[in-house]
Order: C-alpha cells, then structure tokens, then sequence
C-alpha cells in the first residue's frame, strides 16, 4: 500500500483530498499546523497524523524520515490566504516551502505535486494554456510562481518527479466564509432582500472542490504526466451566471445589487482554463 503524505490537511481543499484519498486504496499521512483543527474533522482517526508549523522548521530534522517516507506527497499548505495582496507571501511563505521541501526532496521523496495558481498568469485574458509566458501581479502569485522555478531548478541537482497543479477557482462547503458562494448563502440565511455584488460579467473557470480534490489525486497517483498541469474545467462562466445558478439550485430568490463592487484590480476580466493536458490524466 502507498503512503501518501497530504499537507494543509485541514484546509479546504486539504479535507476533501483526505477524504478522496480514503476512497482508494493508500495509507494517508496527513499534516498540518494546528492538531486541534485536525481532531475536528471526520478522517482524524483513519490517517496517520504528525503536525507540521511551517514557521518552525529544524535545520537538523530529516522530514521525508519524519513522516515516514511517503511514496507520493500532496503539497497543498500555504498560509495568509485570502489576502493576496500581502508581502507575507514572499517574505514569510516563500522561503519556508523553498527550505521544507528541498529538505524531503533531498531525502528521498520521488513522487512530489504541489498546487500553484491561475494567477501566476497574471492579467492575460483568454483561454490559458500551461505553455503560456506567465507574469504574475500579485504577492501571493509572485511567490508561486518562484517557488515553481525553484523547484524546477532541483530537478539539476536531484531525481523526482513533480507535478505543478495550478488551480483556478473551486466552491463547496466548506470554502472561506469571504468568498463570493459563502457570503451569498450568508445574505440568504440572514433573509436579506438584495445581495451586493460587482457587476459579475467578469469570465472565469469554476470546479466543485469535490472534482478538484479527484483530480489533483488523479494526478498525483501517476508519473506519465509531469510539469504544469491546469486543474481547471475549460468552460468560462460569468460570476453573475454562477451565483444565479446557485441560487436556482437552491430554489432561493434575492435581489443582485450589480455593480456595487468594482472589479478586483488584481485579476483580467475574462480568462479560463485550457484542460487538454489534464483530460490525458483523467481520461473524461
């Protein structure tokens, strides 16, 4: 049986990975900084659990040893977000995962997928491709995006293979209560008649967080497809068009207040993903 090393555990996307991982068959290592949130969640007692602060790294601790040399490992960790905007990210986070995971690569992890971002193409507009030249705009995609090409710069030095999975935008229970399906469903317990929002023609590429978690553990269980893969659905959706169809399938009505909101400065309009690569991986 495979181990398979998960961190960020606790987080959104982190708890429905464990939980698709407990669909198949592997032995689940899973981390995370705080073991208290880990007792909380419904998979604590079937995975093998061993905190990790990033904050608190040993220069002396061998990880790949320390948790238990997994055969496969799911790097979703990454601190300060929503807050893109933030120096954190390339202050704080960058040099914490550059240091984390040169330390299990070096030690021997051969099998290693990490999650990016669709900002690290920055304000291109269209339908994206990994190929493309990427020009990230923001602190949390800029350090992304230099914790990539560190990892690429390893592969000189040692033998692995890696996956970059570079996500785009997901929704489900679950999801941070700022994002735009958390404070709709807010607006809608709390019986509120209009629901502010931007004008919502901005173009994007939507997954259910239960398809992304199936698909970054389709990509990290094979070693054919390397590199930068999108995980993405290919199909661009207006928000206005998403949060009618959530309301639709909620059988709900509110009043959309449009245009309340400027349009984030820190994303182009209208931009989706190409999932040609990804298709070879999940065979849809």
């Amino acid at each position: 049986m495979q181990k398979v090393l998960v961190t960020g555990a606790t987080g959104f996307i982190g708890d429905y990975v464990v939980q698709e991982l407990l669909q198949r068959d592997y032995h689940i290592i899973a981390s995370s900084a705080n073991e208290t949130n880990a007792r909380q969640k419904i998979w604590f007692s079937q995975v093998d659990y061993r905190p990790l602060d990033l904050a608190y790294l040993s220069d002396v601790q061998n990880y790949f040893e320390y948790f238990d040399k997994p055969d496969i490992m799911i790097h979703l960790s990454w601190e300060g977000l929503p807050n893109y905007k933030d120096s954190f990210h390339i202050g704080r986070n960058l040099p914490r995962h550059k240091a984390f995971l040169e330390n299990i690569i070096a030690n021997g992890l051969q099998n290693i997928n990490i999650t990016g971002t669709c900002f690290e193409y920055g304000m291109q507009e269209g339908k994206l491709k990994e190929d493309r030249v990427v020009y990230p705009s923001n602190p949390y995609a800029l350090a992304k995006n230099d914790l990539r090409v560190f990892i690429e710069t390893l592969q000189g030095k040692y033998h692995f293979n890696y996956k970059w999975i570079r996500l785009f935008y997901m929704f489900g229970k679950g999801q941070n209560p700022k994002s735009l399906l958390s404070q709709l469903q807010q607006a809608i317990d709390r019986k509120e008649e209009v629901f502010n929002m931007s004008g919502g023609e901005q173009t994007r590429d939507f997954l259910p967080v239960e398809t992304v978690a199936k698909y970054i553990v389709n990509i990290a269980a094979q070693t054919n497809v390397t590199g930068i893969i999108n995980c993405c659905s290919g199909v661009p959706v207006t928000i206005k068009h998403l949060v009618l169809n959530y309301l639709k399938q909620k059988h709900k009505t509110i009043k959309l207040n449009l245009g309340y909101y400027p349009y984030p400065d820190y994303e182009p309009m209208h931009f989706w993903g190409d999932n040609g690569k990804l298709k070879t991986i999940i065979h849809e």
